[in-house]
């Protein structure tokens, strides 16, 4: 191969890491309960920047377990709400990493919804006003895809 045929070969993209990456498949998982605080709509609903505010606190904890570092949330794409969060709700919320590269992560999200009142404070005749139930199976409620991005390491010798 000549040096301008070397030249003008296809590289390989600086962000792709190789497949058995030990960062790649990491899932981690936080549950929370939705406080009445937070109830924003009519029907005790949330708004999405709830579940979104969720998924970044699951993706700095991914960071800090990948790199040692809290990360930067740097977008979201394919962000997709498919049911209600609702106060009194506990919401299940879930990263895993299907990308490394060099500075990048992107991680698959989903919240789904484990548990939820009943009647959302019309509790059914014979139930207590603070009855629920368990979701089988649970709701998926939004699901996106981040790129999260983590400090390089050439800096680090530096400190």
């Amino acid at each position: 191969m000549s040096q301008d045929d070397a030249r003008d070969a296809p590289r390989d993209d600086p962000r792709d890491e190789p497949s058995n990456d030990p960062r790649l498949g990491l899932r981690v998982v936080h549950r929370r309960y939705v406080p009445y605080a937070h109830a924003h709509y009519a029907g005790h609903l949330v708004d999405g920047a709830y579940a979104l505010g969720l998924f970044g606190d699951v993706a700095t904890e991914v960071c800090i377990r990948t790199d040692g570092d809290e990360g930067l949330l740097a977008s979201y794409s394919q962000v997709s709400f498919r049911e209600p969060v609702r106060a009194g709700d506990v919401v299940e919320v879930e990263a895993e990493v299907t990308r490394v590269g060099r500075r990048s992560r992107e991680l698959t999200l989903a919240a789904r919804v484990v548990c939820r009142g009943r009647g959302a404070g019309q509790p059914a005749a014979g139930s207590s006003p603070g009855s629920a139930e368990v979701l089988d199976p649970p709701l998926v409620a939004v699901t996106a895809v981040a790129t999260v991005v983590v400090p390089g390491t050439e800096g680090a010798e530096r400190r």
